[in-house]
């Protein structure tokens, strides 16, 4: 194994002409997908608002609690990729092999386990969003969008998980194209029938949120099909793809090593969608326009983000090779690098993005109130986004050398320990802030309208000393 050398600031902060080219091969494609793909959830966002804030509040609850699902396919099919991109950059093709048929075999499980449970419990997961204090008829309606949204959508999640495995082994192999066109073709789909089954144009029905599940359902399925039939029609390019299916033995030792790296991941990866599913449930005690806003928020800053999200991915791909070649002061020297590139794109992006905040929101045919918190938490998202580009990068370096627990520790473990705590408490504070006040105000009208009829009886001065104001003390704020 090659040993480490030291590294000049200069070395370690910028690359030469054949790094950024390295880099931009294997990010640019990933940029384009997930920015495409981003592009595509807004105007399917804006379609569905486009019916109503409560069909946007449905759709937006049940995309989180699948981002969920996403993120434990993901966290699974991580650690064997690790493994993945090491073979691949020593030339090990067995092994890649080997990666991808555990990807195959979790994924369907968590898949299957997935169905399950939205089945059996997805009207109690979609009703703990929903306010106590919204109207009957409101709490109905959305979880009536809610629950029709997800009953199609559990029908995408195979092809889904299995577009997963395919994609992530490709990207491993530093082959990023063919997923993105893949992606590219199926957002077509997704828009074209996104249009023609929410607004119901020409012969097609008008079948609002129903419509959008329909339309995502099939552009899964297109780019399930685009990426294995170009996949294993170009086998010369992916060797690793010939006899994939010839065997589904897998080495119990690499099994061994990949869940040691896996289950932190996996955990991780569910711990924080839980997580993040929490969080969501502190707004949605807000009300409905609380969720709507926060859903307006995510969809438009995910696409500022993808930017150092993608360089994230490409940090584990190249870190990764570097790895796999025994190449330890190149994988240093790449890393840093990786990370100043994120810092410098995330500065140039939080920019363009708090600058955008207070016109993008207008494009929702939704209440003022709403768009003007959007824009709020657009804000907060563009002046954090730094922050995400350094710790992301970060992740994806020590995650690429198989340093998964520490990322558990310091991604899901502060998400339960701090974020998480956090929100609950400053909701909670401000809720009792505004409980007591309602219950002052209450108690002084009170007061007031007992007086008035009782002025005749018990006097002027009496009744002056009953509704005098208290004085700012405990449980009590002045109005």
């Amino acid at each position: 194994m090659e040993k480490t050398e030291k590294l000049t600031l200069r070395e370690c902060l910028i690359g030469d002409r054949a790094f950024y080219r390295h880099v931009l091969v294997v990010v640019l494609p990933i940029i384009v997908q997930n920015t495409l793909t981003n592009v595509v959830s807004l105007l399917d966002n804006v379609m569905v608002g486009q019916v109503g804030t409560l069909p946007m509040s449905g759709v937006a609850v049940v995309g989180q609690l699948l981002f969920v699902y996403n993120l434990a396919v993901w966290g699974s099919t991580a650690g064997a990729g690790i493994f993945g991109a090491q073979f691949y950059g020593r030339g090990d093709m067995e092994g890649v092999r080997h990666t991808f048929r555990f990807k195959l075999l979790v994924a369907l499980a968590i898949t299957a386990a997935a169905i399950g449970l939205f089945l059996a419990a997805g009207p109690s997961l979609i009703g703990a969003y929903i306010a106590a204090d919204t109207s009957p008829a409101d709490a109905a309606a959305t979880l009536q969008y809610a629950e029709g949204y997800l009953r199609i959508m559990l029908i995408g999640l195979v092809p889904f998980g299995l577009t997963q495995c395919y994609a992530g082994t490709l990207r491993e192999s530093g082959q990023t194209v063919l997923p993105m066109k893949a992606s590219m073709l199926a957002m077509v789909v997704n828009f074209i029938f996104n249009a023609l089954l929410i607004f119901g144009i020409g012969p097609f029905p008008r079948m609002g949120v129903a419509g959008a599940a329909i339309a995502t359902v099939l552009s899964r399925f297109v780019e399930l099909a685009i990426v294995v039939v170009g996949a294993h029609r170009s086998s010369d390019r992916y060797p690793f793809l010939r006899g994939i299916y010839s065997s589904f033995a897998i080495p119990g030792a690499l099994v061994r090593d990949i869940l040691i790296r896996s289950t932190p991941l996996l955990a991780n990866e569910l711990m924080w969608g839980a997580g993040q599913a929490v969080l969501l449930q502190c707004y949605s005690v807000r009300g409905i326009q609380a969720v709507a806003a926060l859903n307006i928020c995510n969809t438009i800053a995910q696409i500022f983000n993808e930017v150092f999200l993608s360089l994230g991915n490409a940090t584990a791909i190249v870190v990764g090779q570097e790895l796999g070649a025994d190449r330890l002061t190149g994988a240093r020297r790449t890393a840093w690098r990786m990370i100043t590139l994120s810092l410098t794109s995330c500065v140039i992006m939080g920019t363009l993005l708090a600058l955008c905040s207070p016109y993008i929101p207008r494009i929702y045919n939704t209440e003022e109130s709403i768009r003007l918190l959007a824009t709020e938490l657009i804000c907060m998202a563009a002046l954090c986004m730094p922050l995400y580009g350094f710790s992301n990068c970060a992740y994806f370096t020590l995650r690429s050398g198989g340093k998964t627990f520490i990322t558990f520790l310091f991604d899901s473990c502060f998400t339960w320990a701090v974020s998480g705590p956090l929100a609950s408490g400053l909701y909670r504070a401000e809720y009792r802030c505004d409980l007591s006040a309602r219950q002052w105000y209450g108690h002084r009208q009170m007061r007031h309208r007992l007086c008035a009829g009782e002025k005749r009886h018990l006097g002027e001065e009496y009744c002056k000393g009953i509704v005098s104001l208290p004085q700012a003390g405990a449980g009590h704020r002045p109005l």
